[in-house]
């Protein structure tokens, strides 16, 4: 049975997305090289950062896709917005109820969509 675990984000420069991906997961990644950075979570994802100029076949411009991260509680989602805003995210979209719960959406430089969010009581 295949088991997704790993997820590839195409990137400028990884050591500067870096940098920051660092802060967001909260831990040191496990390689960090000119072209690949990868981190390891302690649920077992994997998280790479790749200069997309080495990918082949070449990534399409990033945006199609979020990455989710669960929070346990409506005050964490909102210091998460204190956090990543203060970190000079981009705001896609303030902090807001939603069918499935309390959320926000922020860009990292290279597009990429991140979602933190807590689910609602009773979710549709």
């Amino acid at each position: 049975m295949r088991t997704l675990n790993y997820l590839l984000l195409p990137v400028r420069s990884p050591r500067e997305s870096a940098t920051l991906y660092t802060r967001l997961l909260g831990r040191e990644p496990v390689e960090n090289s000119e072209t690949f950075v990868l981190y390891v979570l302690p649920n077992g994802i994997k998280v790479g950062l790749w200069a997309a100029s080495d990918i082949e076949p070449k990534p399409v411009t990033p945006g199609g896709i979020e990455i989710a991260f669960s929070e346990t509680s409506r005050e964490a989602v909102l210091q998460t917005y204190q956090d990543w805003t203060a970190l000079g995210l981009k705001v896609l979209q303030q902090p807001t109820d939603m069918p499935f719960g309390f959320t926000f959406v922020v860009e990292d430089p290279d597009g990429h969509r991140l979602r933190p969010f807590v689910l609602a009581e009773r979710p549709r």
